[in-house]
């Protein structure tokens, strides 16, 4: 997805939510800024670092839904998971590390559980961070603490930035893996519904929990972008029920 397509999917939803283009922006400068310092990846890098380990095109993307640990008993089971590259969304790196699985790549906004996302970062997943208004502070606070980052922002990229499109942390997982030139990608722990988990909101009390209004409508998007993949880039998906 360009950002001229990407721009009016991105009006709509800070019209919709009521977000702060600059906002936006100001996280997106922050982020650029301590790449800048530290270093960042490009896509080709991250395209050549697959590519070492990988030889095909198919990617596993993992949500943080309520099928989460289903789906991973299921890959595991019945799926070499040598054979695809493992991008996490946020918070489901954490059901992936309890079975003892590291992802290739972790898209985050880091409001998932910093401590796994970094484990899995040393233990050598590549770290897509990305910049939005509600976030700030967790750039400043964490990213310093990670190696081998690419930026992203939900606004116009610039710099280290780039912008892939996708909302949600699941569905901009998706984009990324298109801008990886995927062929096939398998979702799990997608399932766009009511409930959250403890891995997309680890300070709910249970394993489980209802979705509040505002996640609820992150969701209707995070499915309307997948099928707009689905219908508009030269992939394959499967999502895992």
């Amino acid at each position: 997805m360009d950002f001229g397509i990407w721009e009016k999917w991105y009006n709509e939803i800070l019209d919709d939510f009521g977000f702060s283009k600059e906002d936006d922006e100001a996280s997106a400068k922050e982020l650029d800024e301590i790449l800048f310092d530290e270093g960042a990846l490009t896509l080709e890098d991250i395209y050549e670092l697959i590519h070492t380990y990988r030889k095909s095109n198919d990617f596993i993307v993992f949500g943080a839904g309520p099928s989460l640990k289903k789906h991973i008993q299921e890959l595991k089971e019945n799926y070499d998971l040598n054979d695809y590259t493992l991008i996490a969304a946020d918070g489901a790196t954490t059901a992936l590390i309890e079975e003892k699985i590291i992802p290739d790549i972790v898209a985050t906004d880091l409001d998932g559980t910093i401590n796994d996302i970094l484990l899995a970062n040393c233990r050598g997943s590549l770290m897509v961070i990305h910049a939005h208004g509600n976030n700030k502070k967790a750039i400043l606070k964490y990213t310093p603490f990670f190696d081998n980052i690419l930026g992203t922002t939900q606004s116009k990229p610039h710099g280290n930035l780039y912008n892939f499109g996708g909302f949600t942390d699941g569905d901009r997982a998706i984009f990324l893996a298109v801008a990886l030139e995927a062929e096939n990608i398998i979702l799990a722990g997608m399932d766009f519904g009511d409930v959250v988990t403890k891995y997309s909101r680890p300070n709910i009390p249970g394993a489980t929990g209802p979705a509040d209004e505002i996640k609820k409508k992150k969701l209707v998007y995070a499915e309307k972008l997948t099928n707009w993949v689905s219908e508009n880039e030269d992939v394959a998906i499967i999502n895992l029920k």
